[in-house]
């Protein structure tokens, strides 16, 4: 089993881009992580509902090229289902031992998942009812996988 994040953009802050080479490297004596990025589409100001749907549409068929038939699909949404760390953990190391096959947890762009990729996630994760930056989402979502890992093997990490 090996971990994808799919995620739409590129990251621009430094900051960020250290964060998440920090936990990339972390994570390497524990699983593989690859990041797999999709151009964004450009977008106006001021959407209309159908440019939004469109731009979410266009980045959707970006996402699910880059899915196998066979991955086990985590969209990160508002709407879907908050855990907490530990049960983060437990969910790792059940489909680690009962399921096997490769995650894909998918970040959207700054307009959300569309609909087609909401529904072809196995499951929908939220990391809180509040709204974070998606480029931020990467290092949140990198952190929690670390920590999950440090929790399987009962390593102290930082609370």
């Amino acid at each position: 089993m090996k971990i994808k994040i799919i995620a739409v953009g590129k990251i621009k802050d430094k900051y960020l881009s250290g964060g998440i080479n920090e936990y990339l490297l972390r994570l390497t004596s524990y699983i593989k992580v690859h990041i797999i990025e999709v151009p964004d589409e450009k977008a106006p100001e001021n959407l209309t509902v159908a440019q939004l749907k469109k731009i979410k549409a266009t980045e959707g068929e970006k996402i699910l090229a880059k899915i196998s038939p066979d991955d086990y699909i985590v969209g990160l949404a508002i709407e879907g289902r908050q855990k907490s760390s530990t049960a983060l953990s437990e969910f790792f190391n059940h489909h680690m031992t009962y399921d096997g096959r490769d995650l894909v947890f998918i970040i959207g762009g700054s307009n959300g998942l569309s609909d087609v990729v909401l529904k072809r996630a196995n499951l929908l994760l939220s990391f809180s009812k509040m709204t974070f930056p998606h480029q931020l989402m990467r290092l949140i979502l990198l952190e929690q996988i670390y920590r999950s890992y440090k929790i399987i093997r009962n390593e102290p990490y930082h609370k």
